[in-house]
């Protein structure tokens, strides 16, 4: 269904002079292009950008030449030493020379028939490369380019410099560049013609031969207006996307369930504190989308601790007034099982019933509840992946939550809302997301935040403390549990590898359980559910009260009174993971605290992560600063949430043109929302530069 002017760009990167299987395999390796669905194709080649490029206009002597800079060189070839018989480890000199000083040519398995080609002695010759110094001689390794002066015209003066795989040379790569940027055919323009001209924006053709042909190391810049251009092309692509998304489901009729105040004012009166000023605004923005004819899709942002869960309670009350039901999709059990823990009493002092649905509830339980759910008799359901197996059917699914949607796919979210007819949808993430993530991630949806922390809560200290000094940390560790304190202390990994100097849990439990007796318990990953279950009991009652844990602990476990947590190896985590796993204490009036145990040495960037722990306790705050620090590509964890990982764009550099897309994405749909007219028949086809079929499957199924 790909409009045929599209073709060469989607044809294999095989169809390149000399890129056969083994090359095209290094190719796909460096695009991240999966073999088992299909090779990489031109497109995906023109959109790898060069990370840095190399400046050959750099022409000196010999003698000018500096240790350690790339020069450019002409030279008379002296004379060839290749290494005696049998001496392969001996590498292959070329002497050469110019007015002003003599350069030793070094070549290791080196052909000699091609050396003496390339390198004819008396030649006059071109060479390019490292310049190096060895017992007093310049030197030069396995020069990067050799030419005759004749030739020197088609030496690459600027040099774009690609990630690469071992095997794979610069120079293929480079080649392939060039004869791909050959294959782009004349397209529209797709981007807005006062905002072209504004920017300074070269053609999308142009714009792609300005990075890949540079003729200046500045051209590869990312605030340049040719990657400025292609930056804008992919950020629209993302935003027009998912504004079809909202769009068309939108389209699908929803709704109205409107507050009647039966079990919303009973869910009320039965809850044990205040809510938060910015509670009872998501509350009333939530309420809103409820009651209007619309589908609701919303996102609650809210940080540990914020108080999400009693905030999509009231919505589920809101919900079952219109005899709907509603159905909690979390990413664990754990979570899953704490959100339950949570849910259940209170509703049922609302009169509302709440079950369970894991991959824990089976036979003759599991049949209970699946026949509760068909009747219409439950109307809460809280659960893992089980929600959206075979078999689960809804009397009148009105609305889908799914809790830390970054865990789940795209997919997930449409089999849980496919259990109903169009239900309402609301995402929580007590991951805080940056502003400019939140835009590219879930930009079909409104967003509320929960800024505040529930009334009561005291802040945490957090302090920064080098492995050596562990011994000091145990002494004040034993002092704390002869006060009654819980503790939780964090390691990176379930068991020792050999491969790995991290601490393990298993390992780090042992030496403690030497120091401490039977008071300290262990809970991981790879354990089976039920002896989770025991050990996470065990420490909510206290019969343990130090909790070795692996990052299991990060999200959804629930023990108010534990007020120490000491993370081992912090310097490995990422902010928001370290953000996560400090909001397990600090959750009730007790004053709590954090220790970040690291190794030295310290990267800057590991350093500057820390410091920041230390700084504040803002969620938001700490997002922004992750985003600063690593860029956003694994911040979400991009493989596993369906949220971009952008080639072209730079969410730092680019911030700017991402809000100004977005509002091309809304205004383009608000115009033209099937895309007929002939800015919307160009933008199909930057839909398609980008992968967005899903987005033109949209449009075609109306």
């Amino acid at each position: 269904m790909r409009p045929p002017v599209l073709d060469p760009l989607f044809s294999s990167i095989r169809s390149l002079t000399g890129v056969g299987p083994k090359i095209a395999r290094m190719l796909a390796k460096v695009l991240d292009v999966d073999m088992a669905t299909g090779e990489p194709w031109l497109i995906d080649l023109l959109q790898l950008m060069p990370h840095s490029s190399i400046d050959r206009r750099n022409r000196v002597t010999v003698a000018d030449a500096q240790e350690g800079a790339i020069a450019t060189l002409e030279l008379t070839v002296g004379r060839h030493q290749p290494p005696l018989p049998g001496k392969r480890n001996i590498p292959y000199r070329v002497f050469a020379h110019d007015t002003s000083g003599s350069i030793t040519l070094v070549f290791f398995h080196a052909q000699a028939s091609w050396l003496q080609g390339q390198l004819p002695v008396g030649g006059q010759v071109i060479v390019s490369g490292k310049v190096e110094c060895f017992n007093g001689q310049p030197s030069m390794v396995h020069p990067d380019h050799i030419t005759t002066v004749a030739d020197s015209a088609a030496l690459p003066l600027v040099e774009p410099v690609y990630p690469s795989t071992a095997g794979l040379s610069a120079k293929t790569v480079a080649r392939a560049m060039l004869e791909a940027l050959t294959h782009i055919p004349a397209l529209p323009e797709w981007q807005e013609k006062h905002f072209h001209q504004r920017e300074d924006f070269p053609a999308y053709a142009q714009a792609l031969a300005r990075i890949h042909a540079p003729q200046d190391p500045a051209d590869i810049a990312l605030t340049t207006p040719a990657r400025r251009r292609l930056a804008y092309d992919e950020l629209l692509a993302g935003q027009l996307a998912l504004a079809l998304v909202r769009l068309k489901t939108r389209r699908l009729s929803g709704r109205a369930l409107p507050l009647h105040g039966t079990c919303t004012n009973r869910l009320r009166d039965s809850l044990p504190f205040r809510l938060t000023q910015g509670q009872e605004q998501a509350i009333d923005e939530i309420s809103t989308d409820l009651a209007a004819p619309e589908r609701m899709l919303r996102l609650l942002q809210g940080d540990v601790g914020a108080g999400k869960t009693v905030v999509a309670l009231l919505a589920m009350a809101q919900a079952a007034e219109s005899e709907g039901q509603s159905a909690l999709m979390a990413p664990t059990e754990v979570l899953a099982r704490q959100h339950f823990a949570t849910i259940a009493p209170l509703a049922e002092k609302a009169g509302l019933q709440t079950a369970l649905l894991t991959g824990r509830e089976k036979g003759c339980e599991r049949e209970r509840i699946l026949a509760s759910l068909q009747q219409g008799q439950i109307h809460i359901i809280i659960g893992t992946h089980a929600l959206i197996q075979e078999g689960v059917e809804f009397r009148n699914l009105a609305l889908a939550i799914i809790d830390e949607q970054h865990r789940f796919g795209v997919h997930q979210r449409l089999q849980l809302t496919g259990k109903g007819n169009a239900p309402d949808m609301l995402v929580m993430t007590a991951t805080p997301i940056p502003r400019t993530l939140v835009l590219t991630a879930f930009g079909d949806m409104d967003v509320s935040r929960l800024t505040e922390k529930p009334a009561g809560r005291k802040p945490i200290k957090t302090a920064t403390l080098p492995a050596e000094r562990m011994e000091e940390l145990l002494t004040r560790i034993s002092h704390a549990l002869s006060a009654g304190e819980k503790l939780y202390w964090i390691c990176p990994l379930v068991e020792e590898s050999e491969n790995s100097d991290l601490t393990a849990a298993t390992e780090r439990f042992e030496v403690l359980t030497q120091r401490f007796g039977d008071m300290v318990g262990l809970v991981h990953g790879k354990m089976p559910a039920a002896q989770k279950d025991v050990a996470m009991a065990d420490f909510k009652t206290g019969k343990t009260r130090l909790l070795v844990a692996t990052t299991v602990v990060e999200v959804g476990v629930d023990v108010p009174d534990a007020s120490i947590i000491v993370i081992e190896h912090s310097e490995r985590f990422g902010l928001a993971q370290l953000h996560q796993l400090r909001g397990r204490v600090g959750r009730s009036d007790k004053p709590s605290s954090c220790t970040l145990l690291y190794k030295e040495p310290l990267s800057a960037t590991a350093r500057a992560r820390l410091n920041v722990m230390r700084e504040t306790e803002d969620g938001f705050v700490i997002a922004e600063e992750d985003l600063r620090l690593r860029g956003e590509g694994d911040l979400l964890g991009t493989k596993q949430s369906g949220v971009p990982g952008f080639h072209l764009a730079d969410i730092e550099a680019h911030r700017d043109l991402l809000e100004t897309a977005r509002r091309d994405a809304r205004l383009i749909l608000e115009q033209d929302s099937e895309l007929e007219s002939p800015r919307g028949q160009a933008l199909r086809l930057l839909l398609y530069l980008f992968r967005r079929d899903d987005a033109i499957r949209l449009l075609r199924a109306g």
